[in-house]
């Protein structure tokens, strides 16, 4: 999701939660999105391997979306005619692209209106993070210029919280919007600005690591005895903990790969591309289904983390040919114009 404006030397800890985010947010939806969340509610004697399994993988994945944000927030977005143009012109290939594709092998029917509605990626799409990130882009100058303390910070948490979480309300009743982005790319600023652990690496690793799994077995408590979309939901305050564990865990660590780098450059792509309502809708999900339906636990466990896998580095493959062809393209172009001159 995140296509961000991250520094010319990149973190690659951060890179790899990138990677890992992206993949959370993969098995998000090939997992309960696609085979169904199991509602419990306090009827425990009805809870089958199969429903404790969705529980727990949506609770370890939950956590995808909170990071990205707290990715942007912790870099800082940089909003220039430039980064709207890229990120416009990313989603825009890839949505007309995919039905243009699917339409001319008559894969899915043929419509000017939609093949125009594709052309509309801010408006009429069904990937709510699109328009919800342009918000945040938007308002990332006000943002970014916005001196909020620890007390301000934890009022804003808190009302996103109880009147959006706790209390239903329409601004943020469950994290889908972007409020929620706007809220987790304040904690990200404040950690970038306020928190040093440069000399207690080791320690806020094992604590962070501890609250991740702390919170994510509580999540699953939770699952069993509440609504699941209230438990899962990005704005519930074990989802805000055990995300904001894990972004820490990850910043606590110190490497460089230049293929970690390179594997977290394309996350956004795989976003625009699986969750695509024509790859995820006539394809991902009706093959996780049918996989879940004719293969026993362990057989699709293992499918599962294969297909994940699968779906990421398939997609890494075709957005940089995307981009290669995109420089050609490019560079093309400013030739033609210094030969004009």
């Amino acid at each position: 999701m995140i296509m961000g404006n991250a520094p010319v030397e990149r973190q690659s800890n951060i890179e790899l939660l990138r990677i890992i985010s992206m993949a959370a947010i993969v098995m998000l939806h090939i997992g309960a999105a696609s085979v169904g969340l199991p509602e419990p509610k306090g009827n425990l004697q009805a809870v089958t391997l199969r429903d404790v399994w969705v529980l727990v993988v949506e609770a370890f994945s939950i956590i995808g979306v909170n990071c990205f944000a707290l990715i942007s927030g912790y870099f800082g977005i940089k909003a220039r005619w430039s980064s709207f143009a890229r990120l416009t012109l990313l989603c825009v290939v890839y949505a007309v692209g995919i039905y243009t594709l699917l339409a001319a092998f008559g894969l899915v029917p043929w419509s000017w209106v939609s093949w125009v509605h594709s052309w509309m990626v801010y408006s009429h799409t069904d990937l709510w993070y699109v328009p919800a990130y342009l918000g945040v882009f938007l308002l990332s100058p006000l943002l970014n210029h916005t001196d909020f303390n620890k007390w301000m910070l934890a009022a804003f948490v808190a009302f996103n919280v109880w009147c959006g979480w706790l209390w239903h309300g329409s601004f943020n009743p469950t994290g889908y919007t972007v409020m929620q982005l706007v809220m987790m790319y304040l904690i990200g600023r404040y950690i970038r600005n306020n928190i040093d652990i440069s000399t207690r690496r080791k320690r806020v690793r094992c604590l962070a690591a501890a609250a991740y799994l702390v919170c994510t077995a509580l999540i699953v408590v939770m699952a069993l005895f509440t609504d699941s979309l209230f438990a899962y939901a990005y704005n519930s305050p074990l989802v805000l903990c055990s995300s904001v564990s894990l972004f820490m865990f990850f910043a606590s660590l110190e490497f460089r790969s230049r293929i970690v780098n390179r594997l977290a450059a394309t996350a956004f792509a795989v976003y625009l591309v699986h969750k695509n309502p024509y790859i995820f809708g006539g394809i991902l999900k009706p093959l996780s289904r049918q996989m879940w339906e004719t293969t026993g636990l362990v057989g699709y466990t293992l499918w599962f983390i294969a297909f994940t896998v699968a779906i990421y580095l398939v997609i890494f493959v075709i957005d940089s040919a995307r981009a290669a062809l995109l420089s050609q393209l490019a560079t093309a172009f400013h030739r033609l114009r210094g030969q004009k001159a």
